[in-house]
């Protein structure tokens, strides 16, 4: 199948949660367009895929909900590169639990990466940005933001915040060069996708999809190099549903 193919040549692009799922296949594809790599995760498995990339690239073990660990990764990567030109916010976990049920350790864990990570990753790397006159952020939310979701309520909370932050972001740093949107994909076929949506569930899930399938890396992956690209300037303050157009019914 022919993949979408964008020139990242000497840019510098910055991908959370790069271990697996959609942010290996991420790293992979802009490693492929030219781009140095800073990969972050807080699986250490984010050191073996920035080495089997290429020797230019950086990893980096942290938790995106600690502040003074992604201000220490946006330093290091401005030391070793000079500047960031794309954000790939892209770290998220997704536990599930019944509304009535739900402790709030689980609720706050889950705003805490989905949301609070976000917001970090964003604040220290959209300063130089702006500075700079130029970069392009990309958000991973979901259609979990446009739509609930049963037992998964923290995760649906959080999805919609990455929406309102993104959208608030465009508005404000769109003027200095810097644009910001969003991505909402339905299930994907990943690891974290088929822990929450396996067997009998998966298959009613697939059938409330009109394209009646789940999303593949690849195809998340092609939306998010599509907004990352220097060709899509206008393109700011989107939420880009990769749904099969679940939301769409």
């Amino acid at each position: 199948m022919r993949q979408l193919h964008f020139d990242f040549s000497g840019s510098v692009v910055l991908i959370t949660g790069a271990a697996n799922g959609i942010g290996k296949q991420l790293a992979e594809r802009f490693a492929a367009g030219g781009a140095h790599l800073v990969l972050a995760d807080r699986s250490e498995a984010v050191e073996a895929v920035a080495r089997a990339l290429g020797d230019t690239h950086l990893a980096a073990v942290l938790d995106v909900s600690e502040e003074d660990a992604v201000e220490a990764m946006v330093t290091q990567a401005i030391e070793r590169f000079g500047h960031i030109d794309v954000l790939v916010n892209n770290a998220g976990i997704g536990p599930l639990a019944p509304a009535e049920s739900m402790e709030a350790t689980l609720w706050d864990a889950t705003q805490a990466v989905n949301l609070r990570g976000v917001f970090l990753c964003c604040r220290a790397v959209g300063r130089r940005m702006r500075e700079r006159g130029y970069g392009r952020i990309v958000n991973l939310a979901s259609q979990a933001a446009s739509v609930g979701l049963e037992g998964h309520l923290a995760y649906c909370a959080s999805k919609s915040g990455v929406l309102g932050l993104t959208r608030t972001l465009a508005l404000e740093w769109g003027p200095h060069g810097v644009t910001a949107n969003a991505v909402s994909p339905t299930v994907v076929d990943t690891e974290l996708g088929r822990y929450g949506w396996a067997g009998e569930k998966g298959e009613r899930m697939k059938a409330l999809i009109p394209t009646r399938r789940f999303a593949t890396p690849d195809e998340v992956a092609d939306s998010i190099l599509f907004l990352a690209a220097r060709e899509s300037a206008m393109i700011n303050g989107a939420d880009l549903r990769v749904d099969g157009g679940y939301t769409a019914c």
